[in-house]
């Protein structure tokens, strides 16, 4: 969407103030009016940084964007950045925007462009003067100014997780008619979705075929748009005599019920042990009943307060996809695994980052060699 002259003067003034208080009073941060070359650059603004008291001076061409994906970094900004420094070695393309993902911010540091979003988000190098200025905000880009074109499905809803979890666990190459077949989606709405991953950089499509995919970053990305507790309704329980028989009243009733798994914090120890204690989470059939069911089973009592066990209502049965067994304890896939930490409370993301770090080192543990090995074979 194109901005305004006033929006883009707006925006480029917030970046610039958000620069004045992070260098301080020594500085000097100043718009150029009317510079003859200033439209050969492609920039929206050209601005001199300059220490009090220093002749040295450098020169930032900054692009101001409401919204800014990886792909467009990659293909649009990169080549310009790299064109300019050829051209005008002392200038530092600057890019200031509403809001960036942590994709888009990895990619502009990998080109070398530093960023200014308002919600904090700053990365900023320069030798001459010496500049060096990186500033991380805990605050995510809201949904509605999503890097994706309007028209475009976002990463969030049940139909765009089976996808994921796909993309995930089956190594490429693939087509969308035959990613559309396996999840039971329209061709046209997995295209649409393959879209936006591409736009993500999630994926690489040679024609219509899907060839690479980072699944660690797709899931990550999947991740953003959950909340596992907002998402997937419980139940608080207590068990009254500890983590270690219920688990093991846990096992005896998964030889007869496929639908309960274990997710969480004790997943994540089976494979990648980061810490110690944590509630106990199972995934259970979405039915009104079915986590009281399921605590009067394993002799467990209701809490309001306090809960050392989560019984979630799966929101869709994906979940279940893929469970395996782990001394005799089914847990739900691996890349549902990092999707559930990621998305938890607490220390749970660091716990999903440390399951990812097992994945990426024993991937051909887990993840099916291509779709044709898929027919046939249990989902990882």
């Amino acid at each position: 969407m194109e901005m305004t002259v006033s929006e883009q003067e707006t925006l480029l003034q917030k970046g610039l103030d958000t620069l004045r208080g992070l260098l301080g009073p020594e500085w000097e941060v100043r718009v150029q009016p009317e510079l003859a070359d200033q439209g050969d650059t492609g920039a929206d603004a050209i601005v001199q940084l300059q220490a009090t008291g220093d002749s040295a001076f450098a020169q930032l061409l900054v692009d101001t964007k409401t919204s800014l994906s990886p792909l467009a970094v990659r293909e649009q900004l990169a080549p310009k950045a790299a064109l300019m420094r050829r051209l005008q070695h002392y200038t530092q393309p600057l890019v200031i925007t509403v809001a960036l993902t942590e994709k888009t911010k990895q990619e502009l540091r990998q080109h070398g462009i530093g960023y200014i979003d308002l919600l904090g988000n700053v990365w900023l190098r320069i030798s001459r003067p010496a500049v060096v200025i990186m500033a991380d905000s805990s605050q995510r880009a809201p949904r509605a100014t999503s890097t994706a074109p309007p028209a475009r499905p976002k990463l969030a809803g049940p139909r765009a997780g089976r996808l994921v979890r796909l993309l995930a666990d089956v190594a490429p190459p693939y087509r969308a008619s035959q990613l559309a077949a396996l999840t039971q989606m329209s061709p046209g709405y997995v295209s649409k979705l393959l879209d936006t991953m591409e736009d993500l950089l999630l994926i690489r499509r040679d024609g219509r075929q899907v060839v690479t995919v980072d699944w660690a970053g797709l899931l990550r990305a999947r991740a953003e748009q959950l909340n596992l507790l907002r998402h997937n309704p419980f139940v608080g329980m207590i068990a009254p005599n500890g983590p270690g028989p219920l688990l093991d009243a846990v096992r005896t009733l998964q030889k007869h019920e496929e639908k309960i798994v274990l997710t969480g914090s004790y997943a994540a120890r089976q494979v990648a042990p980061l810490a110690v204690g944590g509630q106990v989470m199972l995934y259970v059939e979405a039915t009104p009943n079915g986590p009281y069911e399921l605590g009067e089973q394993l002799g467990l009592l209701p809490a309001e307060q306090g809960a050392d066990v989560l019984l979630l209502r799966a929101h869709d049965k994906v979940v279940f996809d893929g469970a395996t067994d782990y001394d005799g304890l089914r847990r739900v896939a691996l890349s549902q695994l990092v999707l559930d930490c990621l998305s938890g409370p607490g220390r749970m993301p660091a716990e999903g980052e440390a399951v990812i770090t097992y994945m990426a080192d024993n991937e051909h543990e887990w993840r099916i060699s291509g779709i044709s090995a898929l027919t046939g074979s249990p989902r990882p």
